[in-house]
């Protein structure tokens, strides 16, 4: 299903607190925070001309963000970016001083730092990056995870040392028990979405991720003119789109939110014309998509700045992992999770569609970035879906050297 945007927010300005949040100033701070992490790597961008070809636009780039920081998502960006954010603003406020990530390491920080919790729900990714900024920092961490997170993604996440709390039901369950858990302890909630009154932490999560697209914009010798970028509340898909729309205004490139057709809530909220809550059904294979609310921030910067919402379907999401394990015309091979490769499976939908292609207006000079968000989190689901290790698949050659 596809959707142009229509809302009467469509085409205005992003509201001044979301602009300062995804401004170009505030992307050079978190990557001047990351390059002082020994463990920090620009991820590649890698072109594939040979899809390219195949789907007749000039170029295709694809961000892996499977070799960020160690856990293998976009979502390491986030988390330990707010969690560490949050470290250095409560010491500032108790000592009475200006900090930077530096100062981390001083006694007094690290006892203010060892008496803080912090607590979210995850489908994997993102409670993994804010037990590993908690670690970083000596504090501690709950991680709330519901019945479709896998063993395996539990496991990594206990890793960096969390406490883990299962909860009945799906992702928004988890949310909800998350902020009411953390609201009668005194914990802080780092949480990937918002709600009325909860806006400034998922901001700040949000703002890590617009590191990835000041690397990316480097790496690239043009910018894009089109941008697909799949969707579970809507947190990199908004940092995309509006930090995209800050730094090149009226020339940004065309962007598209592609959502997982059974936890669609993205797509409902722009047929609806306000943000909706799905009803829960099957579930979808695109685990780190299977989110059925908004983020109101992401919402309200989508709303203004996404050209259109479309959706596609697990068998979609498993094609594209094989297509990018497999790769023809000298591609390089990329390891892409149930929900890395969405994005993409958005654009060969809609390369596929002579209407479509005419209503984003892709044509043969068309050049589209897409983020790989995730490796693979869960080798042995990986591996059932794809038939092949993802080691196998990381090592495979590259022809094109």
């Amino acid at each position: 299903m596809f959707l142009a945007n229509t809302h009467t927010d469509f085409g205005h300005h992003l509201l001044s607190e979301d602009a300062d949040m995804l401004s170009l100033a505030a992307a050079a701070d978190v990557e001047r925070q990351l390059a002082r992490r020994a463990d920090h790597r620009p991820t590649p961008l890698h072109a594939l001309p040979a899809l390219a070809g195949e789907i007749g636009v000039a170029g295709l780039f694809v961000k892996d963000e499977g070799h960020r920081l160690g856990l293998g998502s976009f979502k390491a960006l986030g988390g330990s970016y707010a969690v560490i954010r949050l470290v250095i603003e409560e010491a500032e406020r108790r000592l009475g001083r200006s900090l930077d990530l530096d100062d981390l390491d001083q006694p007094e920080v690290r006892v203010i730092a060892g008496a803080m919790t912090f607590g979210c729900a995850t489908d994997g990714n993102h409670g993994r990056s804010v037990a590993m900024g908690a670690r970083l920092v000596g504090a501690r961490s709950v991680i709330f995870v519901h019945a479709g997170v896998s063993e395996k993604r539990i496991e990594a996440i206990a890793h960096y040392g969390a406490e883990i709390v299962r909860v009945a039901g799906n992702y928004d369950d988890s949310v909800h028990e998350a902020a009411r858990v953390c609201d009668e302890n005194g914990w802080t909630v780092v949480s990937d979405t918002s709600w009325p009154g909860y806006e400034y932490i998922p901001g700040l999560v949000m703002q890590g991720y617009t590191a990835l697209l000041s690397e990316a914009l480097r790496q690239m010798e043009e910018p894009p003119t089109h941008v697909f970028v799949q969707a579970g509340v809507g947190g990199i898909a908004a940092a995309t789109a509006g930090h995209l729309a800050l730094r090149y205004g009226a020339e940004r490139p065309r962007f598209v939110v592609v959502d997982p057709a059974r936890a669609a809530c993205l797509y409902e909220s722009a047929k609806a014309g306000h943000p909706v809550k799905v009803a829960h059904g099957e579930p979808t294979i695109m685990a780190m998509l299977e989110c059925y609310e908004p983020s109101l921030v992401a919402w309200r910067i989508l709303s203004r700045v996404a050209d259109a919402f479309m959706t596609v379907d697990d068998e979609d999401a498993v094609s594209v992992m094989n297509r990018l394990a497999r790769p023809v015309g000298g591609d390089p091979a990329i390891v892409a999770g149930e929900s890395g490769g969405v994005g993409l499976a958005g654009l060969l939908a809609v390369a596929r569609d002579p209407a479509l292609r005419e209503a984003l207006g892709l044509t043969a000079q068309s050049r589209i970035f897409v983020i790989n968000t995730e490796g693979a989190t869960d080798p042995e689901r990986y591996a059932a879906l794809v038939g092949l290790s993802p080691e196998t698949v990381a090592n495979t050659p590259n022809e094109r050297g």
